[in-house]
């Protein structure tokens, strides 16, 4: 089976970091630590499955293609694969305006 590496961006980071205190603040600490290993989970699951997401609606119907998303419901885990390699952009709320979110930060 093919092995890609799981690279997760700067953004992606302080996405994680953001869920994180909200989760600690809102429940404990305990949870938000178990919310983040089980999200990383997800994330680096990618390094043998990457083409199992599928391509966000809010980029499709604006012609982005090259991106894939996958789920730990409620978030999403918004990715791309380039050769062997799988960059994680964002990693946000499903709860939130996500075409707004990903219009501001793609269009940096």
């Amino acid at each position: 089976m093919k092995k890609y590496k799981v690279l997760i961006d700067p953004q992606a980071k302080e996405d994680l970091l953001e869920i994180f205190y909200y989760i600690s603040i809102n429940d404990s600490i305990s949870a938000a630590d178990k919310l983040l290993t089980a999200i990383e989970k997800s994330c680096y699951k990618l390094e043998e499955y990457p083409k199992r997401g599928h391509i966000p609606q809010e980029l499709r119907q604006s012609g982005i293609k090259r991106y894939l998303e996958i789920h730990y419901k409620p978030y999403r885990i918004i990715y791309e694969i380039e050769n062997r390699l799988v960059y994680i952009h964002f990693i946000l709320d499903g709860r939130r305006n996500i075409q707004e979110i990903l219009s501001e930060r793609l269009l940096r």
